[in-house]
């Protein structure tokens, strides 16, 4: 079973900076359509960024912020985060879905354990 490993989490000052990275535990599983959700504590999971054929989605709240990318040499997506706000502060989960050269399943059935990010004021 495939996983995906987030990281790059960790506490930082409002108005700063964070870059999580996404990739998957076995090298054959291609992340080619990507979603970046987060959870603040409490509330529900909402998508934040995704990035599927190089097209990229944004959150309203996030747009001009936040911007997701791929590095396929890498097999990694990236989410940089920049002017952080305390409403930020989340668990940010990585998922993706299944591709192949037919195509992307739809079902999005691979997560990562989660990073937590938390900006203080």
């Amino acid at each position: 079973q495939v996983q995906l490993v987030e990281s790059g989490g960790g506490l930082v000052q409002a108005g700063g900076s964070l870059r999580l990275s996404c990739a998957p535990s076995e090298s054959t599983f291609s992340l080619k359509a990507v979603n970046w959700y987060r959870q603040p504590f409490g509330k529900q999971r909402e998508l934040v960024a995704d990035i599927m054929n190089d097209i990229p989605y944004y959150l309203d709240s996030v747009k001009g912020r936040f911007t997701i990318s791929r590095d396929n040499s890498k097999n990694t997506v990236y989410l940089q985060m920049d002017s952080l706000k305390p409403e930020d502060t989340a668990v940010y989960y990585c998922n993706a879905d299944y591709c192949s050269v037919y195509g992307c399943s739809g079902l999005y059935q691979y997560w990562g354990q989660g990073t937590q990010v938390t900006v203080s004021a």
